[in-house]
């Protein structure tokens, strides 16, 4: 029990340097310009990609609550969908806009930049999707595309970037998405187990040797 406590501990560890080396990566690609959108892009990749958005390709997905100047505010994220010349369509997470607001798609050319997001799958417990409604709650485009009439949209969704500005919706992401990194309390909780068990065998040695 003991060898299978500190090989815990040992392989949280090594967690650790490998989290640590992700966020290593996520800072410096934020940090750095976006590329071009390539056919088959990385998920959170930081990318940037022109198109003109379809009319009437809005959506909203998700629900969410956030601080506004009129207090807690009920929410979803803008969804619409980005016509590329010579690529498929594209799912486009707009950002985060209260649920009585309705911002309109922008007309003409876009130049986008934001990270790549994989499509998500339902859960056991996710919520069932408003199609007519065009109101989603799982981030899946082979599903969402076709309920907005693009049945051929990419298989994955760009969220924008961008720096908020107070009461103007939608508000896009400002960083891209961090893993939590918990690593270190999970060795320190296997290392301080070893040493408990070390400790109550050594007591239980000497009470029998004594006896």
């Amino acid at each position: 029990m003991l060898a299978i406590l500190i090989s815990l501990g040992v392989w949280q560890v090594h967690r650790l340097h490998w989290k640590r080396g992700i966020l290593a990566a996520i800072d410096h690609a934020e940090q750095t310009a976006p590329i071009p959108l390539p056919a088959d892009p990385t998920p959170f990749a930081k990318v940037e990609v022109t198109g003109t958005y379809m009319p009437g390709s809005g959506a909203r997905y998700g629900a969410e609550v956030r601080d506004t100047r009129a207090g807690p505010t009920l929410g979803e994220q803008v969804l619409g969908v980005l016509r590329r010349p010579s690529a498929p369509p594209l799912l486009v997470d707009r950002g985060w806009a209260p649920d009585t607001a309705q911002p309109p798609l922008p007309a003409g050319e876009q130049r986008l930049v934001g990270y790549v997001r994989g499509a998500d799958r339902p859960g056991w417990f996710s919520a069932t999707d408003d199609r007519t409604g065009r109101r989603f709650y799982t981030l899946a485009p082979a599903a969402i595309g076709p309920a907005l009439g693009v049945p051929d949209v990419a298989p994955y969704t760009l969220v924008l970037l961008g720096r908020p500005e107070s009461g103007v919706w939608p508000a896009p992401a400002e960083h891209l998405p961090r893993p939590p990194n918990d690593h270190l309390n999970y060795a320190l909780t296997w290392f301080g187990l070893a040493a408990i068990l070390a400790v109550v065998f050594i007591l239980y040695a000497r009470k029998a040797l004594r006896a």
